[in-house]
């Protein structure tokens, strides 16, 4: 059996949504491996079908796509406590056209679709957990969509600091400034002033 501590933090985020029984603790425990990659591995690359979601212990984690020019545009970062999925791919079967790569050394807690399916068909508590963190999960997505479509640049940044403010520390600034849709200059005279 897994290490149930490393399980503790994920119980957490679940039980904050719904009960959490002990029976589906423990097959959530047998349905699922704990995995460590280095910094700068690829979990996922583009044309690759993910039937994978992951939970972060510990480390950071940023999704991107390369632009037909090949530069690469950031679309997510996450960090403890999250749980980090490429969406289209996973749920359409579908080759992602989105690369996750660790920017941290990470422990993840690793669960394959067929198992997440078989949690799903025998625990109706753990549908109610799925959904609302599905709920959760497009509505943060349509959050940052509307602040590229709706916010200036600078706007977006201050947004983005109240929103994760230990990203400074942890996300190189050209990184932000893609995720923000700027340049690393636009992001400097932003910062500046």
């Amino acid at each position: 059996m897994q290490n149930l501590n490393l399980y503790q933090n994920l119980f957490g985020v679940f039980a904050a949504i719904g009960p959490l029984s002990a029976e589906l603790k423990n097959a959530i425990i047998e349905n699922s491996s704990i995995a460590t990659y280095s910094k700068g591995r690829i979990l996922l690359s583009e044309g690759e079908k993910s039937d994978t979601i992951y939970f972060i212990i510990s480390g950071a984690v940023r999704i991107y796509y390369l632009n037909s020019n090949g530069e690469e545009t950031n679309t997510w970062f996450l960090f403890e406590n999250e749980l980090l999925i490429s969406v289209y791919s996973f749920f359409t079967s579908n080759p992602s056209f989105e690369y996750m790569q660790a920017m941290e050394d990470c422990t993840l807690i690793v669960v394959k679709k067929e198992r997440l399916d078989w949690l799903y068909k025998n625990f109706l508590e753990f549908n109610i957990i799925g959904r609302r963190l599905t709920e959760l999960y497009y509505v943060r997505n349509e959050a940052q969509t509307n602040a590229l479509r709706m916010l200036s640049a600078k706007e977006r940044y201050q947004q983005l600091i109240v929103a994760q403010p230990k990203i400074l520390q942890r996300v190189s600034l050209t990184h932000i400034a893609s995720y923000l849709g700027i340049s690393r200059e636009t992001l400097s005279r932003i910062r500046k002033n």
